[in-house]
């Protein structure tokens, strides 16, 4: 799709909006000489007279309000019928008449709305866990392509983060902290599925999010509910109703904070300065570049390359259309969903953007087959969904040596993108022209070229497929016995090509490559529940027995091959069957199966509940898992939890006038992880088909394949446990305008599970053992505000908040440390963060502190602490801090430099309705954590492109005292991991900004149920201090767990899309 795209769709969408303006008004009522005025009182159910409450005729839209003694009047025809409505109450319908009185009834429809829990429903009052529910209909309307993005600012205690910008990437999420550098994420159940993915579902599909946050609510599913659960409901039909609905959106992209990179005169004039600071004369840039483009320097008519705009796509198309079919009867229900969503990336090779197209169907039904006595005897139902996505092209979003932001960050401004012949600008050019700067250090490689030739010429291609099928029997009424198989598949294909090229002398390739490779993976899971609810008196019980398999691994496979030399010389034509085989056209041949694994689980609950005033809990789950050995196979997680509803009492009885609903609720549980691969206790066989084979007695040249035990074994490994306390309290007031939800809890993570580094000469990959304890303490605190103004307007307020604190209490080795990677910033730098250290955070940033810069000789005399460089120190250089107070700067003095996780989280969310114009705003906020960002290397290669951050570097006493000098070789000053590359990452993000116009509201005879137009502004703006592209990170390094993040090599950010869609309802 393209430009040409963009203007036919928004064609289409003007063309409908104008259809819609051109459909007459409602006609002029024919003055009736019989009309009359109806008089009246509106009171609460204690007599009290409610102010503002409307009074609408039946099938209009605009009426009256009642004023501050509950009075109302309204001209109307005889025998009209009235409808009065107040937020908190019940809406009743009237005859019009004079002098009536009506009396509304307190409405607890909030606090009897049926939450979707582990097996099964409950009324919201009833529960006694710590949970969260996000409505279909509030993640559908931010428009998102990813439905994880919807949620940032609607669940509290969930922490939800971009793994970055790029099109097709999805979000690290984590529940109350991270419990483990392990996999710390949440367990997805699909309409009752288990191991789901919401990254595959669109928006639209989706019913209602329910989090499962403590462990009493998450006990049910035991060994994979350590990190919390997500249970997602997608839409069914109703009983007597059929609904056709489309929603479509279409609009651009753009990236909404560029960082401004050095031209050549701010390039050159830094790197001169870098030379006088020492002791050095400027550079001659004669030397270094063609005299050509020294004079267009100097006269201003050439700036040099910004590599970063270059490769920047304004505009960028993003489009989405769902199309939505549902009804039922008294025998069953259904629903079919259809979806397609177009999106371009905002940065990439120019004329060759990388695009996403991706198409969803999704098939819901249910049907009863046969009653007996008045209930349902036999109900059977399915779900079925499936996502079809294609990435043409792609963007290296990883570590220093595959990053395309950081090779543009990077580079210098001095050379050009492309030749005079409209070709890329590669070695041939630079030796035609002299181009000579820094070429031992990259300098001459074309970032752009790089990005095309060896990331972007390639097309993935997947397939994923959520489905299950139930059967529900219920002999007698109230007790069930359901059976549901699930299955889940996912299928990938990709192929690339990489063009014959010489960039430069030394990144070239005299062949050219067709690389292929495909995978499929499978998990079936079969779980069968028996469920009886009873009352006795007004103690009511729902009880459950269930029992469940599950394996994974089944019938996966990969497969992969590269080859050189291809008959055609086109991506298009980039299949191995195109290249012709012989003995050195094959590069690379593997095929793998998949890791298999299984899982046995044995479970049951009890709910009670006391005239819904005393409510209690009790679970237990059994689980035995393929990943340990027999002794430690079988894993038992307990549960329990209560809750009274205070509000009931009758000593309460004097704050019903302003209390409606008041729950204490507690909760203890534990939950398990056996998240590492299977059969730890098993040592599992390789063979070197690879590596050359072995030679045997006299014959050397004749090699034999050999099979090695490739990975150690711990036939010791025990369960990962996670148990958690949580207290909360839920209440209503002012007839439920305004709700309150609070939690406090405290989670401990003990005997986690963690891949142990062991020497390389044991041969052998490590094995997971059980690595120590982590603590995570905190709070959350939700409150919400809705009411009307006046019988126009309607709108609500909700703010929602969450503290944690994590802490690593115990490692089980020696020192108490789980070191962080080396070479992350640049090659061969030390480890800028630490997996874990007892009495520090999860994945903090491990470095050197400053103490500021030297601003003069005078202070270097005068300053009796340890200076690195001794009498060698200069004015501008960092005064480091001896942490260790031993007199010296060493790596002992390396300490805490702040956590990549907040403390706090905020989620901000408005929305104004004004007869037919509604208005919606959502925000997300992080605070207390910071970034460490680093663009280049100050190491081996110095001469590298800066940023406008350098103008704040010191280059004379006072000029700056947290920046030192600039150097133009190595230098103590910023060789190091230090503060100097910590940035505060706080950051309110207002996430969506929606102005929708109803125009079913406006004119009441259209005929449709909703006719909508709105816009939608994403990203609009972000407060913030850091000086980055985008605050929002979650990239901790190649190969990182997910434990790791707030790490900018040059993170691909997030984008400001300006959308405008429909929203037909029939």
């Amino acid at each position: 799709m393209n430009r040409k795209h963009l203007i036919t769709a928004l064609a289409l969408m003007a063309g409908g909006m104008s259809t819609a303006m051109a459909l007459p008004a409602a006609e002029p009522q024919t003055q009736d000489q019989t009309v009359t005025t109806a008089t009246g009182t509106v009171l609460d159910e204690y007599g009290d007279p409610l102010i503002g409450a409307s009074v609408i005729p039946e099938g209009q839209v605009k009426g009256v309000a009642t004023d501050i003694d509950g009075k109302f009047s309204i001209t109307v025809k005889p025998g009209t019928k009235l409808r009065i409505s107040s937020i908190g109450y019940k809406t009743v319908t009237v005859e019009a008449g004079r002098d009536i009185t009506v009396n509304l009834e307190s409405d607890n429809a909030l606090l009897d709305e049926v939450v979707v829990m582990g097996y099964g429903t409950q009324k919201k009052k009833l529960v006694t866990g710590a949970t969260v529910q996000v409505k279909g209909d509030d993640v559908a309307r931010q428009n998102t392509v990813n439905p994880l993005g919807a949620l940032q600012s609607q669940t509290p205690g969930v922490n939800i983060t971009q793994s970055n910008g790029f099109i097709g990437q999805g979000f690290k999420v984590n529940i109350r902290g991270i419990g483990t550098i392990g996999s710390s994420s949440p367990l997805i159940v699909v309409d009752g599925v288990a191991n789901g993915s919401l990254d595959n579902l669109n928006p639209s599909d989706i019913e209602s999010i329910d989090v499962l946050k403590d462990a009493a609510s998450a006990a049910i599913y035991g060994a994979r509910a350590a990190n919390g659960v997500i249970l997602v409901t997608t839409k069914k039909g109703r009983e007597g109703t059929s609904v056709i609905s489309y929603d479509g959106y279409v609009g651009v992209q753009n990236i909404y904070k560029m960082p401004h990179i050095l031209n050549a005169t701010e390039f050159m004039a830094i790197q001169d300065e870098g030379r006088v600071m020492d002791g050095l004369a400027p550079y001659t840039w004669s030397t270094y570049i063609p005299q050509r483009d020294l004079d267009a320097i100097a006269a201003g008519t050439w700036n040099g390359t910004n590599w970063l705009e270059e490769i920047r796509n304004k505009d960028a198309l993003l489009t989405n259309h769902s199309l939505n079919f549902s009804g039922g009867n008294a025998d069953g229900n259904y629903s079919i969903g259809l979806a397609y969503t177009y999106q371009e990336a905002t940065m990439g090779v120019p004329k060759d953007i990388p695009t996403m197209n991706r198409y969803n169907a999704r098939i819901n039904s249910e049907r009863i087959v046969k009653r007996l006595n008045g209930h349902d005897f036999i109900t059977i139902g399915e779900t079925v969904n499936y996502r079809y996505q294609e990435i043409a092209g792609s963007f290296a979003t990883g570590g220093i040596y595959w990053n395309g932001i950081h090779n543009m960050l990077v580079m210098s401004p001095l050379m050009h993108a492309y030749n005079k012949d409209g070709g890329y600008y590669v070695e041939k050019d630079r030796k035609a022209d002299g181009y000579n700067w820094d070429i031992s250090n990259g300098s001459n490689k074309n970032p752009i070229a790089y990005l095309d030739y060896l990331m972007n010429q390639n097309k993935s291609k997947s397939h994923y497929l959520q489905s299950s099928l139930y059967l529900q029997i219920e002999p007698i009424e109230r007790l069930k016995f359901r059976t549901l198989f699930g299955y889940i598949y996912s299928g990938s294909s990709y192929r690339s090509y990489t063009p014959v090229y010489e960039i430069t002398d030394y990144i070239k390739s005299e062949k050219d490559r067709v690389s292929q490779s495909m995978a499929a993976s499978s998990r079936w899971s079969w779980e069968n529940t028996l469920n009886y609810t009873f009352r006795i008196d007004r103690h009511d019980f729902d009880v459950l027995l269930g029992q469940s398999v599950e394996k994974w691994g089944y019938n996966s496979d990969a497969i992969s091959a590269s080859m050189s030399g291809s008959s055609f010389n086109d991506f298009k034509h980039a299949y191995l069957s195109n290249v012709p085989f012989n003995p050195t056209s094959v590069i690379s041949l593997t095929g793998t199966p998949g890791g298999q694994g299984s899982l046995a689980s044995f479970f049951g609950r009890i709910n009670y509940n006391y005239d819904e005033k005393y409510m209690a809990s009790v679970i237990m789950r059994a689980d035995g898992s393929s990943v340990f050995a027999r002794g430690h196979r079988w894993g038992y997680f307990p549960s329990f939890s209560a809750g009274w509803v205070m509000s009931s009492e009758s000593f309460m009885e004097e704050t019903r006038s302003w209390l409606d609903f008041l729950k204490i609720r507690g909760s203890w549980g534990q939950n398990g992880n056996c998240a590492v691969s299977t059969f730890q206790y098993l040592s599992l066989i390789a063979s070197n088909n690879n590596w050359g084979g072995y030679t045997f007695g006299d014959l050397p040249d004749f090699v034999n394949t050999g099979s090695y035990a490739y990975k150690l074994t711990n036939p010791d490994l025990k369960w990962e446990t996670q148990e958690q306390l949580d207290f909360g309290i839920d209440a209503r007031f002012f007839r439920s305008r305004l709700g309150l939800e609070f939690d406090w809890y405290r989670r401990v993570t003990k005997d986690w599970l963690v891949t142990a580094p062991v020497l390389g000469s044991y041969g052998a990959d490590a094995p997971a053992v059980n690595g120590g304890n982590i603590v995570n303490t905190g709070v959350e605190l939700g409150l919400h505000w809705n009411d009307d103004i006046g019988r126009d307007i309607s709108y609500s307020v909700g703010v929602n908040l969450a503290y944690n604190k994590n802490k690593v209490t115990k490692i089980a080795n020696e020192d108490g440390i789980i070191h962080g990677p080396s070479s992350v910033l640049w090659e061969g730098s030390e480890e800028c963060y630490r997996a874990a250290e007892v009495g520090q955070p999860v994945g903090y940033f491990y470095g050197y502190k400053s103490a500021g810069i030297f601003q003069n000789q005078a202070q270097i005399d005068a300053y009796k602490g340890a200076k690195i460089n001794g009498a060698a120190t200069q004015p501008g250089d960092v005064i480091w801090v001896d942490t260790d107070n031993d007199g010296d700067i060493d790596a002992d003095d390396r300490t805490f430099l702040g956590s990549p996780h907040p403390k706090v989280t905020m989620g901000l969310n408005l929305s104004f309705q004004w007869r037919y114009i509604d208005f919606s705003l959502n925000g997300y906020a992080a605070f207390g954590h910071k970034i460490l960002k680093c663009y280049r290397d100050f190491v081996a290669s110095p001469l590298q492109n800066f940023t406008s951050d350098i103008f704040d570097r010191w280059h004379g006493e006072g000029t700056s005292n947290t920046m030192p000098r600039l150097t133009s070789s190595t230098s103590s000053n910023w060789n190091r991991v230090s503060d100097l590359f910590i940035e505060n990452g706080d950051f309110f993000k207002v996430k969506n900004i929606t102005l929708g116009f109803d125009f079913k509201r406006a004119f009441n005879k259209i005929p449709f149920e909703q006719l909508r137009l709105y816009c939608s502004v994403q990203n609009p703006f972000t407060i913030t201090g850091y000086s980055g592209m985008d605050p929002e990170i979650g990239f901790g390094g190649e190969d990182a767990g997910a434990y790791a993040q707030g790490i900018d090599l040059g993170f691909y950010p997030s984008s400001r899309n300006i959308l405008f869609g429909i929203n037909i309802k029939y």
